[in-house]
């Protein structure tokens, strides 16, 4: 019996050192990284010791071994909930073939599409003065749409954050108008980033 009771406790204390990884979120429903194999869990659903208690588009609450713990996106604990160096993000493609996520600019939230088409983060007249630009700021510059050339504003964001991964100092283009109605992170950014794009997921990792 106490030899039995040794293995249970020896496989109890393993479980609590499985990695998990929080890759992309939706309401009900997380993508998770668990020892290195993604799973997608809803609600009250659990795999390998990890339980999914509810997830929204913000962050997801797990039990692992009785702990409790809320992760967002790019979040990788350990069974004893540690941190690890490692930043990156992971981005499920939407219905419209899009990769939208939340980025912080100037510490404000924005939703936006990662576009490796754009050579510039391009923001409408509203999320402008959202993130703390204003209406006079910025050089005069020209932009090529998909119908035209219109007029537009060169601006420096302090910071630009996803999943945290933080780059400062990024060019943006701020265009007078609703358009574009989400705002694209172009290449100013994801210059900055490795990206890798498998099954519907792109992920953004840090380099360094």
């Amino acid at each position: 019996m106490r030899a039995l009771l040794l293995v249970l406790a020896l496989a109890f204390a393993s479980s609590l050192h499985a990695e998990i990884l929080v890759e992309a979120l939706l309401p009900g429903l997380a993508v998770l990284k668990i020892d290195g194999r993604r799973v997608t869990l809803r609600d009250g659903q659990s795999e390998n010791g990890v339980l999914l208690i509810a997830a929204d588009a913000q962050s997801a609450l797990v039990e692992v071994a009785g702990q409790q713990q809320r992760l967002r996106v790019s979040q990788r604990i350990s069974g004893q909930f540690r941190e690890p160096e490692e930043r990156s993000i992971a981005i499920p493609r939407n219905d419209q073939m899009q990769y939208v996520t939340n980025v912080e600019v100037n510490d404000v939230r924005l939703a936006m599409i990662v576009d490796t088409g754009a050579n510039i983060i391009a923001l409408n007249s509203r999320d402008a003065r959202a993130v703390g630009i204003g209406e006079n700021e910025g050089v005069a510059a020209r932009v090529q749409t998909a119908g035209s050339i219109v007029p537009a504003r060169r601006v420096l964001l302090d910071s630009v954050t996803v999943g945290g991964i933080r780059i400062d100092s990024v060019t943006a283009t701020v265009i007078d108008g609703d358009q574009p109605s989400v705002a694209l992170l172009g290449m100013s950014y994801l210059q900055h980033v490795d990206i890798q794009e498998e099954g519907g997921i792109l992920t953004l990792k840090a380099r360094w």
